[in-house]
């Protein structure tokens, strides 16, 4: 059991002590997530990695049941993938700038170089995924929007880096297709 799942658990009893030793622990770890999400970011972007790991953080403090170090890295993914959506959001509106061209997940490097509409695009087709499958659904959050490596999201699983490796092919290719037909 690592000491954030021991921290996890003992916060939870109402450990006050474990909570306070673990809020630095867990910010360091979403610090080190957010700043090699954003290492690619184009220079001058007003989101920075400490203001991503903030506004996430943030939304993690409300939740204090997490079950294991796993189930709080999910939430992280899904806080951090939440806010990027928002941002392109903001984005997107002809005020700010909107009005982008729609380009297919293939096309997309990085979600730093990803426009407000391509956001948009993958969010509607990964909310349709997850109705389809969200086991998948959730290896593509944490690998795209949290920036876990191959072998970090299938632990949060639960999963062998094999069987995520397949489903994340798999999920790859669903919502390629899904972005490009528009549906």
């Amino acid at each position: 059991m690592t000491d954030v799942t021991q921290l996890l658990e003992a916060a939870h009893r109402g450990d006050q002590q474990a909570a306070a030793k673990l809020l630095p622990l867990v910010y360091e770890e979403l610090r080190n997530l957010a700043a090699a999400r954003m290492s690619s970011e184009k220079p001058g972007q007003t989101l920075q990695a400490t203001a991503l790991v903030h506004e996430a953080y943030l939304k993690l403090c409300g939740d204090r049941s997490f079950n294991d170090r796993q189930h709080f890295f999910r939430v992280a993914a899904e806080a951090m993938r939440q806010i990027l959506i928002d941002r392109a959001r903001r984005r997107q509106r002809i005020q700010h700038g909107g009005d982008h061209q729609r380009v297919g997940l293939s096309e997309v490097a990085s979600i730093a170089e990803t426009t407000p509409d391509d956001m948009l695009a993958l969010d509607e087709a990964l909310t349709r995924f997850t109705e389809f499958d969200p086991q998948k659904a959730e290896l593509v959050k944490l690998r795209y929007f949290a920036g876990l490596p191959e072998q970090d999201a299938a632990d949060a699983l639960g999963i062998s880096r094999a069987t995520a490796s397949r489903y994340w092919k798999f999920a790859r290719a669903w919502l390629i297709q899904a972005m490009e037909s528009g549906s």
